[in-house]
This record gives structure tokens, sequence and C-alpha cells, in this order.
């Protein structure tokens, strides 16, 4: 979501980052770019101006021009910045006798089923809480059905209703909550293409026939500073408590993330980062400044890995390399199918230190991306003998595989080849050589990766 905000910022303080000493003139350089930088990502004007106006205060005070090294001190001011206009990092609060109502709000087409369905997956997997959902969405056509199929998915209660009125389902589903020894209710009320004062007066008379304790405003990323107008317009209406932003995978430009705690007054809660049930990130704004600036947030990476790993099947690969049996081609479609469950080599690389400054490393992630999923195919269309066994794929068998994956014959001997450098990297691990195979996977990886 940030690339273009990290790229752009990123220049900008490599041009002072080594400098041994500053100038008035070149910080009021630095600050224009900056300036150009936050408004080409659609950041609100108003947090803009105040935020170029904090920069440029203790930028041309002696914190900076005093300094031995000022070039990192203005980053590090960037930094502090960033931070200060996201606000701090809020959970949610759930101090409350049970069940907490948490009370999703926004426009149609923001993601606040998806996100009603994430959250509660959150809740349960990170917080032991028992969740029940309840749409309040009487106009969209399956709206609830959507809502109940993502309750499945997720193993959280689902209150059904054939009322329709969109208050009475709300207190009904309290009760049920309570009947149920629900710990959390999550309300997923209707939303519009457009503000207007029907759904605000809707939504006004549902928060107080139940009173949640959580009020989460729901927006699109990619709405730029539309965010931040239909931000305000929400803030007005409700008592709001958070936000949940969505789409923050996509190529928004991060304004949103920037804004809306200045406009609504109320802490980004939550990040959804992808369409599957686990893609969604507490929003920390450390770590996110982090990101901008080209940072890394190692944190998350980690948290990333140990949530996405499959910890029995890890240890599972662990005792066949152990013992001497090897690494087959089923393994090594596992390794790919981790790395997509963790969001794909993209998402990873958003996370390390220095991404931002290697040369269309978005890119080349994309086009690895692309093959990783094509290498999925190709093993996929291979029988499990052939997994176990790729020693025994003859011309006729890769002809065969190639047309059952969509790919050419080149494609699969590629797949092979990368297989086989594996294998050989597996090997040498076992044996203690993990420098030589972090040597041998820098010569293979794009260049400028590492």
């Amino acid at each position: 979501m940030f690339q273009n905000l990290s790229d752009r910022l990123g220049q900008v303080l490599d041009g002072v980052r080594g400098k041994g000493r500053l100038t008035e003139d070149n910080i009021k350089d630095s600050l224009r770019e900056i300036r150009m930088a936050l408004l080409e990502a659609d950041v609100a004007l108003p947090v803009v101006k105040d935020f170029i106006g904090e920069v440029r205060e203790r930028a041309l005070g002696a914190e900076v021009l005093k300094s031995l090294t000022p070039g990192q001190v203005l980053v590090k001011i960037v930094h502090d910045e960033l931070v200060r206009i996201m606000g701090k990092a809020e959970p949610l609060n759930l101090r409350t006798q049970p069940p907490a109502v948490i009370l999703l709000a926004g426009l149609q087409g923001a993601g606040k089923t998806t996100s009603a369905g994430k959250l509660a997956r959150h809740l349960i997997t990170k917080q032991s809480k028992k969740v029940m959902l309840a749409s309040l969405d009487v106009y969209r056509p399956a709206a609830m059905e959507q809502l109940r199929q993502l309750a499945g998915q997720v193993e959280a209660n689902f209150h059904a209703t054939e009322s329709r009125d969109p208050v009475e389902i709300a207190t009904s589903a309290v009760d049920a909550a309570k009947r149920q020894f629900v710990d959390v209710l999550i309300l997923d009320t209707a939303g519009r293409l457009a503000i207007d004062e029907a759904m605000m007066d809707e939504v006004r008379r549902i928060h107080a026939a139940v009173n949640p304790i959580e009020t989460l405003f729901v927006v699109d990323a990619m709405t730029g500073q539309d965010a931040a107008n239909t931000a305000r317009a929400f803030g007005e209406a409700l008592p709001l408590t958070g936000v949940i932003l969505t789409k923050a995978d996509g190529d928004a430009r991060g304004g949103a993330a920037l804004s809306v705690r200045r406009i609504t007054g109320a802490p980004v809660k939550f990040l959804g980062v992808g369409e599957k049930s686990a893609a969604l990130e507490a929003f920390d704004p450390q770590r996110v400044a982090g990101r901008i600036l080209g940072m890394g947030d190692v944190v998350s990476l980690v948290e990333s890995v140990q949530e996405q790993t499959d910890q029995a099947t890890a240890e599972k690969l662990a005792k066949k390399l152990k013992s001497g049996k090897g690494f087959d081609l089923a393994d090594f479609r596992e390794q790919l199918a981790q790395m997509q469950r963790m969001g794909g080599l993209e998402s990873l690389l958003d996370k390390l230190p220095g991404m931002n400054r290697v040369p269309n490393a978005g890119e080349q992630a994309q086009r690895a991306a692309k093959e990783f999923r094509r290498q999925m195919a190709i093993i996929d269309s291979m029988t499990p003998a052939e997994r176990r066994r790729p020693d025994v794929l003859n011309g006729s068998r890769k002809r065969r595989i190639a047309a059952g994956s969509g790919t050419q014959v080149q494609d699969v001997n590629r797949l092979l080849k990368q297989f086989t450098q594996m294998s050989k990297m597996m090997k040498k691990m076992q044996k203690g050589g993990l420098k030589k195979m972090l040597r041998g996977l820098g010569g293979r990886m794009p260049p400028g990766m590492f």
C-alpha cells in the first residue's frame, strides 16, 4: 500500500541521510519534496500541513543543526512524526460484561462483511473468544447468507432471523448471544454507495439500541482523500472507537492510513491485507512508519511466519531430512504454499529492511509470485509417485504434465532444475552448511535482492 510513498520519501531522505552538515536551505528543499510526496499519496491537506509544520519546527532547531549526524536525526524526526499523526496502537476494548458488542459501520463495498469474518477469526484464534456474527443488512441481496458462510469458515456462531428490521435483529442478536454465553457479538450493518441521512439515522438507532463497547468504522484504503470525507461524516454521526482499513494489500497510495486518525479522532486498529480470513493485521504505527521509511517490519514478518507455518508439517519435514529420506516435490510444493499463505513474496519483502531501495523490487516479487503459482500448478499435475521420485520423469511424462498445468515442457524442466538446486541446498543445510546454502541462494535471487 505504501510503495509509492515509501519510494518518494526514501529518495528524499537518502539525499540527507549521509550528509555531515545540513543547512536551512537543504532542509527546506527536503520538506518541500516530502510535502509533495504526502500529497501524491492522497494524505488529507490539513494532515500534510500539520505534519510539515511539526517536522520543520524540529528540523530547524538545534536537534538537527547541531547534531553530529544531522541526516540521521532528520530521518528519525520524520519517523516520529509519522507515528504521531497515526496515533498509538490501541487494542480492542472488550472489558465489559459479555457479550461485548462490536458494531461495524461504513459505506457499501468497503469490506464490512469480510472484515466481520476476519475479526471473528482473530478473536477466536488469538484471544480464544466465543464469537457470534449477525447481519443487519436487510437490503443487499444474499448479505446475510454471505456472513453465514463466513461464520462457518471461521467457526463462529451465526444469528439467524426472519426479521427485516435492523434494530430488531440487533437486539435479538444480543439476547441470543447472552443465552449462548457468547463472549463477543459482531454486528455487520448495511452500507450505501454514498452517505445519506437514511443510513446515518439507521445506524444511530442501532447504536442506541445495543450500546456497543466498540464502534468500528470500516473504510477502503483505495478511496484516498474520499476516505477522510467519509470518516468525518461517520465520526460526526457515531462515537467511533476505532477504524479498520481494508484492501491495504492493494496499490492504494496510503493516504487514508495517515489521515483517518486526525479526521475521526479514532485510532486505526486493524489493516485488512488480503482476501483470506487470516488476512487481518493489528495496526501498529511504529511498524507502519518503519515500512514507509524502508526500515522494514521484522516483528510482523516473524509473527506472520509463526502464525502461518504449520508446525506439524515443519517437524515432519525436519525428521524426514534428518532420517536421510530426502526432499521431494511434495515438500517443495508445501514450502511454496506456505509462502502464499503468508501473503506471497511481495508481502514478505515489504517487511524486510531496505527493500524500498532495491530497484524494481515489487515488480520482481510479482514476477516471482507468478512463477511460484506456475510451479505449484506443474506439481499438482504430477502423480504422487512422480512427486516422490522426479527422476522418473521422461519426455512423455513431461509433456503430459505440461498439458495438464497449462504450461510448456521448458517450464517443467526449469522447475526440475530449481528443485535439484534446492535439494542440494537442503543436503548442505543438513550437514551444517547453512552459510554455504545462503551464499548459493543469494547467487540465484534476482539482482539487487541480496
